[in-house]
């Protein structure tokens, strides 16, 4: 099993970790719907990419009208 032959210092340690940031979603506009979506994804509310649908979207379904 490795075992370290001498401890990092905490300068080391930090200067390797300053690099491990997140950084923020770069969202983008749909052109069709106008939503912020992830870019180069599919819009996930209207399932448009490319200008042109690819994911049909089932129509909305009111639950409480259904069990009346």
């Amino acid at each position: 099993m490795a075992v370290q032959q001498n401890r990092k210092t905490r300068s080391k340690r930090n200067m390797r970790r300053a690099h491990d940031a997140l950084v923020a979603a770069n969202p983008n506009e749909c052109p069709s719907c106008g939503e912020l979506k992830r870019p180069h994804h599919v819009c996930p509310s209207c399932g448009h990419y490319d200008n042109r649908e690819v994911v049909a979207r089932a129509q909305e379904v009111d639950l409480d009208e259904d069990a009346a």
